[in-house]
């Protein structure tokens, strides 16, 4: 058996959510694209160097194809496809991730042999981070200690966790179905459907939504196994390597599907900007934990946390982009049509007719500007992001579970919106690897959640939509009184015309009509700036929230045990993300267009 040398594995670049490995190391904003295994322990040796040369080329064309961001492997490190590609990706320089379906000593008695074993702690101690999952609901120590129905649903629970944190599943498979439980063939169908018979249970199944994500993508090389009948299922041969998904047209292609293919695009912008500001991003982030409170609570926070104030950080730059390209958007249009009202009413001379020209020129170089630069659908994408990391942080910290064994707290946001949306669970899936493989459920961390989330009126989100509220109310008012003010003015100044217009010398009346326009004008380029910006649809949105989180904070006030209290932060995240989702909806239907500026004049 062709093996990489054993003396050259070494740990990796530190990638961007790499637990503990990461915070013992240099700080990094590349996301990365994480690739987990699942595959068949008997593999065929005289197919092995085909198949490592196989997965070779894959794992090099998706570093090739997406160079913001580090490739790494998650493998639970058992003999056969999982130390196959472990070896490939470390003798490539690709971190490691190792994920055990149990506690590594106990782990460890799955291989037969002192050399195995021995392998197995080599490529233990060579992994960037390792995760030892917890025994699945209603298993205990004794029942796994021995092969059986117990340590299976470890080796379920597992196929689940790997399919739910990596962004493509490698699959060393023979194609053939089989009812193992665990086994690759149903870590494969889960990852297609959702569902892993003798785990998943009957009522997950009957909730599982009908339309495509991006979580069903897997990349199949088909193999042989080292038994009797062990050759691939039919229409299959040996070495044959294809994307495999739940198309129904074309379930196996040789290229990537376009619709995955957008959603990795996004997700590797979005890696590339975050480490083009990571300078800025550090100075003027806004974490959602401090270096003391780091120090107390789950680590694997600070993973969520570092991603979070990078899309925190994007999203409020692009706005201000945003919102400056509005502006001078309607200022252009402001002074065009008091340019035009003066050379109709005032002075009719060639500058007007060229400032005109320029100020439209100026609104239509803003706005396509905007439009090639994607900032409307970065601002909205990145605060979506950043928010519905700001759940998943909180429900880590809290430990709030989905109290569902295959759903995680990325798994149903935005599920039913716009496909290409899905590259925000993309980001998302990674960011709570360790905590997800770690809960906590410490009374500090629903203390601090219940405190910094929640809040009250003076801090948290309680504060902060209570603020936002009346900022926002506070700017509808004024474009409401600008709007009553123009109305009566301009009556005014048609009473007047109309009444006593026959008095009113003929050098006078000019400059009531001038007046009357300009201030018509304001009314109107006012009124298209507070639609633009939302004004009042985020009034209604921020009241919302503010008394889902006060009602939150009562009930969690009242509640009798904790068990009640993260109930109340489950359904209350539940509701933060469902409004998250809505939001991003109506602001995608604003979006700057590069006519808006002539449209505008």
């Amino acid at each position: 058996m062709a093996t990489v040398p054993q003396s050259r594995i070494e740990p990796a670049e530190v990638p961007f959510t790499a637990g503990a490995a990461r915070r013992a190391g240099a700080r990094s904003y590349s996301v990365p694209f994480v690739v987990a295994v699942t595959g068949h322990r008997d593999l065929v040796d005289a197919e092995l160097a085909a198949i490592r040369s196989r997965v070779r080329d894959f794992l090099f064309s998706l570093r090739y194809q997406y160079p913001s961001r580090i490739v790494v492997v998650m493998s639970a490190l058992a003999e056969g496809a999982d130390r196959v590609v472990a070896e490939e990706a470390l003798a490539a320089g690709m971190p490691l991730w190792a994920a055990l379906p149990m506690a590594r000593d106990e782990y460890r008695k799955d291989f037969g042999t002192q050399e195995s074993r021995d392998r197995f702690d080599e490529l233990c101690g060579a992994a960037q981070d390792l995760f030892e999952l917890p025994l699945a609901p209603g298993v205990s120590p004794e029942e796994i200690a021995e092969q059986g129905p117990a340590r299976a649903r470890q080796y379920a629970q597992l196929g689940v966790f790997l399919c739910a944190h990596c962004h493509v599943l490698l699959a060393l498979w023979d194609g053939k179905p089989s009812d193992q439980l665990g086994g690759t063939s149903q870590v494969v169908q889960f990852h297609h459907h959702d569902v892993m018979p003798g785990y998943t249970s009957r009522g997950a199944e009957r909730r599982l939504h009908l339309t495509q994500d991006e979580s069903d993508l897997v990349y199949h090389i088909v193999c042989s196994r080292d038994r009797p009948e062990g050759q691939p299922a039919a229409g299959l041969q040996p070495l044959d390597a294809f994307w495999f998904t739940t198309d129904e047209a074309a379930p196996r292609s040789p290229d990537m599907p376009a619709r995955h293919g957008k959603v990795f695009a996004y997700a590797n912008e979005f890696s590339r900007e975050a480490q083009s500001f990571a300078s800025s991003i550090e100075v003027g982030s806004y974490p959602l934990l401090t270096a003391a409170q780091a120090a107390t609570l789950p680590g694997g926070l600070r993973d969520i946390d570092q991603v979070f104030c990078a899309a925190d950080w994007l999203a409020m730059h692009y706005q201000q982009r945003v919102l400056r390209t509005l502006k001078i958007g309607h200022v252009c249009a402001l002074l065009i049509g008091i340019g035009y009202l003066t050379y109709t009413d005032v002075a009719s001379t060639p500058v007007i007719v060229g400032l005109i020209i320029l100020l439209m020129l100026t609104s239509v170089g803003a706005n396509a500007l905007a439009v090639r630069g994607s900032w409307h659908r970065k601002y909205l994408d990145y605060r979506t992001l950043a928010e519905g990391l700001r759940v998943q942080f909180y429900w880590a910290a809290a430990g709030v579970t989905s109290g569902n064994v295959s759903k995680f707290a990325h798994d149903n946001f935005l599920q039913m919106q716009d496909t290409e949306l899905g590259w925000i669970r993309n980001v998302m899936r990674v960011a709570g690897t360790e905590c997800d493989a770690h809960p906590s459920g410490s009374q500090a961390g629903l203390e601090f959640a219940v405190h910094e989330w929640i809040g009250d009126d003076a801090g948290g989100q309680l504060g902060y939509y209570r603020r936002k509220s009346r900022l926002r109310l506070a700017q509808h008012q004024r474009t409401q009184r600008i709007g009553q003010v123009g109305v009566w003015v301009t009556i005014v100044a048609l009473a007047a015309l109309l009444f006593v217009g026959s008095a009113i010398p003929d050098a006078m009346q000019t400059p009531v009509v001038y007046t009357m326009g300009v201030v018509l004008l304001m009314v109107g380029i006012r009124q298209s700036y507070a639609k633009s910006t939302a004004e009042a649809e985020l009034i209604k949105q921020y009241e919302f929230m503010y008394r889902i989180f006060r009602n939150a904070r009562r009930r969690i006030d009242e509640a009798e045990n904790d068990v009640e209290r993260r109930r109340v932060l489950k359904i209350l995240g539940d509701a933060a993300l469902e409004e998250h989702a809505e939001w991003i909806l109506i602001h995608r239907e604003r979006s700057i267009d590069e006519k808006e500026g002539v449209k505008l004049g």
